[in-house]
């Protein structure tokens, strides 16, 4: 990043390092997910095109990241067990749950139509996600068990509750007939009153699914004499197993053993109460700004796989803009957003209890939405371009404590903004005039500001500030005040909505005429 003397806001960062020989595990869930299967029409109790939906996209993950070993998922989660050795992003909490939360939804999106082709998503899938450190394979054991547990108690429960909405009675009958019912008691109840022996259910509705990676004898290639060549290979596969915290189970794949450890005995109940001490959390700071920043993962990769315009691509900018808007409308907390390139900076006002300030929840929820909103208005800024390579971000919470210091966060992310794009509008123009990379490289090393304007002004007749401000300046994303005025300049309605502008609020103009953005309660009302 480039320096200048905001540069000292950055030591506000902590990391959040999840610490050798901790297991990680990586639960995601929907937030909000019965409106979601309400809106758009999913069968009940259980929707079996939803569920391959997820284990699709589970299976994605653990063929994208090669450290994560085992996923066990049902219903609207999904826990990825990554193997013990693992330096995944160098074990940072917060980065790791949201790239996994970030690329689930990406294919929970991308490949929807697959499974529902007569259907589009009607609304936005929302997920957050956690991260539990596991001190021991003990502890993983009795968190696998627990859900499991947990997916055939809904499971049973969901089924008899919607047998009952099927046969008459009401929401609130139904809840009542069920209410203190024991396991025995729902399975005769589903026998006797409806003909269904819970027992013969579909596996993926009472057992959930795991995915894992194991190894398989394939064949490469076949010598000109007829012989085979096979090597071990990783797989993913799909199964569904009664017991995942078994001895039996685990025995049977050695790769788990190998990579995640040994079970030394099958698991007794264990307390939900005992395995929340593990779930790795950090509550952020009362009274101060929280800001989620979001990056691109592999950014570069992406933007030539979609071949992006160099050094900017308007309409990937407008984009990014468009779900930055999204994003406000739909966490009313968040009270101003600044974004350039592939990164956006979201900012909450200071008091807010958005999820009690857990970071966990704010960041993946935050960027899992940024990410699905990406993929469901690809094609809205590029209706001619496929969408090639599924986009992912990562994200961090950081708090600053005071007004000076929020400021100064967002002034350092807009010197960024104009350092960066000046030195690649300069390292494009070059490019396209026939140097190699390394060679702009090489000319562009150690020039300063005024040398570059001078070489895009001489070489290449480009006046630098009469480029679009949304290059120079980034993208401010915030709610304001509009106003309808009718051709006689009388005003017809005021109202409140998101709006982009592409200001300098590195100077005081800016917030002196957006008093209320960084006021304490930023009322939008």
């Amino acid at each position: 990043m480039a320096n200048s003397k905001y540069e000292y806001v950055k030591s506000f960062e902590i990391e959040d390092e999840v610490m050798y020989p901790n297991l990680i595990v990586v639960r995601i869930y929907g937030h909000n997910f019965e409106r979601f299967s309400e809106i758009n029409e999913f069968e009940k109790p259980n929707d079996e095109r939803a569920l391959n939906l997820m284990n699709c996209c589970a299976t994605s993950v653990l063929e994208k990241y090669p450290d994560i070993t085992l996923a066990y998922g049902f219903s609207d989660e999904y826990s990825f067990i990554f193997k013990k050795e693992t330096k995944f992003y160098q074990r940072r909490a917060s980065k790791i749950l949201s790239l996994i939360v970030s690329f689930f939804v990406s294919l929970c999106v991308s490949k929807w139509k697959d499974f529902f082709p007569e259907k589009d998503m009607r609304s936005t899938p929302l997920f957050k996600s956690r991260v539990i450190s596991c001190p021991s394979i003990d502890v993983l054991q009795a968190y696998l068990a627990w859900r499991q547990r947990e997916c055939h108690s809904k499971n049973q429960y969901n089924t008899c509750f919607w047998m009952l909405i099927k046969s008459g009675k009401s929401e609130k009958e139904a809840q009542d007939i069920l209410k203190d019912t024991q396991k025995q008691e729902k399975n005769e109840m589903l026998f006797q009153q409806f003909g269904i022996n819970y027992k013969k259910l579909p596996s993926i509705y009472r057992q959930g699914s795991c995915v894992l990676k194991t190894e398989v004898d394939e064949t490469v290639k076949t010598h000109n004499d007829g012989a085979l060549v096979k090597r071990l290979l990783k797989k993913v596969i799909i199964f569904h197993s009664e017991n995942i915290a078994s001895r039996s189970f685990w025995s049977d794949y050695s790769c788990l053993c190998k990579e995640l450890g040994s079970f030394e005995q099958n698991m007794n109940n264990m307390k939900r109460e005992y395995l929340k001490l593990f779930e790795f959390e950090n509550k952020l700071l009362p009274f101060t700004w929280i800001v989620i920043r979001i990056d691109g993962s592999h950014f570069h990769r992406f933007s030539e796989v979609q071949e992006f315009e160099k050094p900017n691509d308007e309409q990937a900018l407008k984009l990014m803009n468009s779900c930055a808007v999204a994003v406000l409308e739909e966490f009313n907390d968040i009270v101003f957003a600044y974004g350039v390139s592939d990164e956006y900076s979201f900012v909450l006002k200071r008091n807010s209890q958005l999820y009690q300030r857990r970071a966990s929840e704010i960041v993946s929820s935050i960027v899992g939405y940024f990410t699905s909103t990406y993929v469901m208005k690809w094609t809205k800024f590029f209706p001619k371009k496929e969408l090639k390579y599924l986009p992912s971000f990562d994200g961090r919470a950081v708090c600053y404590p005071s007004y000076d210091i929020i400021r100064d966060y967002l002034a350092w992310r807009q010197v960024d903004c104009h350092i960066n794009n000046q030195y690649n509008t300069c390292f494009w123009m070059l490019v396209k005039s026939g140097k190699s990379t390394r060679e702009a490289q090489s000319f562009l090393k150690g020039t300063q500001t005024l040398e570059k304007n001078q070489l895009l002004s001489q070489s290449f007749g480009i006046e630098y500030i009469m480029l679009p401000a949304i290059f120079r300046n980034g993208s401010s994303v915030f709610w304001d005040k509009v106003t309808t005025v009718t051709e006689n300049g009388v005003v017809v309605k005021s109202h409140k909505k998101v709006v982009v502008e592409h200001s300098n609020i590195i100077e005081d103009h800016f917030w002196e005429a957006h008093p209320l953005i960084l006021e304490e309660t930023s009322p939008r009302s």
